[in-house]
């Protein structure tokens, strides 16, 4: 193993932070982590139509494939919200470095070059290719699955936050529409019209009353309401015609699109309402489009699985001390393990609460940390 070169971590992560790639805008963190890998020795180097980069390390023999997975995309900073730090500056203070996606999650994409590049390569009997996504903030493993059907990994390793703890499962995300109709007229008249607002009242009751099941690894499933809309809007001196609302559902694993939408239509308040999972669709720098579902399944790997332990060995030797748990919030393993079952598995610099949040920052410390424990994986898995 070769001395991972902090200081040349920390400045490429810099470099990261400067650029703003919104969703369908990765191209500059794309060309520079390009630049990166090319600097730092990558065996093969390629982006593909969807604009996801992946970097190569061969190793001396045979073996898996171990992919591990950062998309390069990140939320956008609010107009008028004030931070403490520009948002694109990469500024250091004191072991913290501030910027939007220096948790979420550029650390761990630069940490996965550097870690992958200071391993020896001969004594390893397989290869390690790091992956820089795009679109994750809008299609969880979405993008990913061009990557997946390009590579072919036998294992992966998602980098989204964990406070450099194990995660081995992770909740889904659905997007759920509810749709009612009713009959416009002058608000001067209400009785002559039928109210699509009123119509939706007894739904939105009946939902807030339902049981969801919860798990003990991925605690509760959760039905949050996100919208309300009414047409015509304004609305004026018309009653609406049309209401649609939007609730975000968190999924356990083993959920089905088929299964989460019957039990919503079974519902007495929900009749005559229309209960759906729309189809996303976003177009990545490239100019290709994404169109998916917007169901991203969760997903869970057994504590004892060899993938689990031979990570919790790599991460030990490393001189961590992670515990086992999962995340509360939908990956890209979404598609890794929850649609293509590949064994899978998260780790990550910074707790999962620093995502999207003003003054977003990660601490050093954990950047080196995150860092040695993607080689310790490595070494582990593929030694």
């Amino acid at each position: 193993m070769t001395a991972i070169n902090f200081d040349a971590l920390t400045q490429f992560l810099q470099s990261l932070i400067r650029v703003e790639t919104l969703s369908g805008g990765e191209k500059p963190a794309i060309d520079l982590t390009a630049a990166e890998m090319q600097r730092l020795g990558f065996d093969r180097i390629a982006i593909d139509a969807q604009g996801n980069l992946t970097g190569v390390i061969e190793g001396g023999q045979p073996g898996p494939t171990l992919l591990f997975d950062a998309h390069c995309d990140t939320v956008g900073v609010a107009p008028g919200v004030p931070w403490q730090h520009n948002p694109f500056g990469g500024d250091i203070d004191g072991e913290r470095m501030f910027g939007r996606g220096t948790s979420d999650m550029k650390g761990a994409l630069a940490a996965m070059v550097h870690a992958a590049a200071a391993v020896d390569k001969i004594r390893l009997a397989g290869r390690v290719v790091i992956s820089a996504s795009v679109l994750e903030e809008v299609l969880e493993g979405v993008a990913l699955s061009a990557v997946m059907a390009a590579v072919k990994p036998d294992l992966v390793v998602i980098g989204e936050s964990t406070n450099l703890n194990l995660a081995h499962g992770g909740r889904g995300r659905a997007e759920i529409h509810l749709e009612t109709i009713g009959r416009p007229s002058h608000s001067s008249s209400p009785q002559l019209g039928v109210n699509a607002v009123h119509l939706m009242l007894p739904a939105i009751q009946a939902i807030d009353a339902l049981d969801l099941p919860t798990d003990p690894l991925l605690g509760p499933a959760i039905m949050a309401l996100t919208d309300i809309i009414s047409e015509p809007y304004p609305g004026h001196s018309v009653i609406p015609s049309r209401c649609r609302v939007t609730y975000d559902r968190r999924l356990l694993a083993g959920e089905t699109a088929a299964g989460v939408l019957s039990q919503l239509r079974a519902l007495p308040g929900l009749a005559g309402v229309n209960v759906t999972v729309p189809t996303g669709e976003y177009a990545a720098y490239t100019g290709v489009k994404l169109t998916s579902e917007k169901f991203f399944p969760a997903w869970k790997l057994p504590a004892d699985h060899a993938f689990v332990q031979s990570a919790l060995a790599g991460l030990r030797a490393s001189g961590l001390s992670p515990e086992l748990g999962a995340y509360r919030f939908c990956t890209n393993a979404a598609y890794s393990a929850g649609v293509a079952n590949v064994p899978t598995i998260g780790f990550g610099p910074s707790a999962e609460g620093q995502a999207h949040v003003v003054d977003e920052y990660i601490e050093l410390a954990q950047l080196r940390a995150v860092a040695r424990g993607y080689q310790g994986i490595i070494e582990t898995t593929l030694g």
